[in-house]
């Protein structure tokens, strides 16, 4: 093909797009629409999934020593706790560092001012690694010897957990509906090319290769397929801080953070510009095959 003529059939593939205009626009809008439904529950399992991995880190679970055993003893059994799967980090606190705490727990409360480091146990807080593994882990830990008694949250533990079923559904909800975007898009660009099957009809009459044929269609799908992407992702970003915005005012759902969107820039553009890429190219190039043959 001639250099020539390569740019002849750009200037037809954008011709094109002002020429079926309301075709263009439907497909602009469906592309949109879909990209929109498919990002937004896409940042939804990415924060869904950040949740779960800071949370992770802010369960405890309190493992109180034996009161009989010596200072020693009692930080010993820490090599015994660290050593168990489940468990990130054991930090030991002392009866006199429990005191402190307590004493700041409880300042100006009378009835606590005759509590000495003595009347405590020495402790260790317990960061776990999966907090949806608690209940074994504490079961674990009750059965190191040495190790009076323990107090561990399962009610936010099973917080985690749902919040990790939320993000499963998610990331399937993603699934099916990028299935269903892909194929409205195709059936949307399908209806534009049935449109314009005549056109193809006599280009190919005339002696048109296929490569010249096409190449004004892919054109226009790419150039769709990328506004589309475009208007997507600036929609995406103004909606996405304005929710976030309004949820840091209600105090229920204060205990939720969201991960600023200037985080997700780099790779919403790479997932929005890649799929208005195969949008608008695959989507042409398969929606024309069939009208090739005349």
């Amino acid at each position: 093909m001639k250099f020539s003529n390569i740019g002849y059939l750009l200037k037809e593939g954008f011709k094109g797009i002002f020429l079926h205009g309301f075709m263009s626009f439907a497909a602009v809008c469906v592309t949109v629409a879909c990209l929109i439904i498919v990002g937004s529950f896409s940042i939804l399992a990415y924060n869904l999934d950040v949740m779960v991995q800071d949370l992770n880190q802010t369960s405890e679970i309190l493992v109180y020593v034996d009161s009989d055993l010596s200072d020693a003893e009692a930080r010993s059994i820490g090599t015994k706790i660290n050593a168990l799967n489940n468990v990130l980090q054991a930090t030991f606190v002392s009866r006199e560092e429990a005191l402190k705490d307590f004493i700041a727990d409880h300042n100006g409360d009378e009835a606590f001012n005759g509590v000495q480091a003595t009347d405590l146990r020495h402790r260790y807080v317990v960061t776990l690694e999966d907090n949806t593994l608690m209940e074994q882990t504490d079961a674990q830990l009750r059965q190191i010897p040495g190790v009076a008694d323990t107090k561990a949250a399962y009610a936010l533990a099973q917080g985690f957990t749902t919040i990790q079923v939320l993000h499963i559904v998610a990331v399937a909800l993603i699934a099916v509906l990028l299935v269903i975007s892909l194929l409205i898009i195709s059936n949307t660009v399908k209806l534009a090319m049935y449109d314009r099957r005549d056109e193809i009809a006599i280009m190919k009459m005339v002696g048109a290769t296929n490569g010249f044929i096409r190449l004004p269609f892919m054109v226009e799908g790419f150039t769709l397929g990328m506004v589309g992407a475009i208007l997507a992702f600036g929609l995406e970003w103004v909606s996405y801080d304005a929710l976030v915005e309004k949820i840091s005012t209600v105090d229920a759902l204060k205990l939720f953070t969201f991960v600023p969107f200037e985080n997700l820039i780099v790779p919403m553009v790479i997932v929005f510009g890649a799929a208005g890429l195969f949008v608008g190219i695959v989507g042409s190039w398969t929606s024309i095959r069939k009208f090739m043959d005349v």
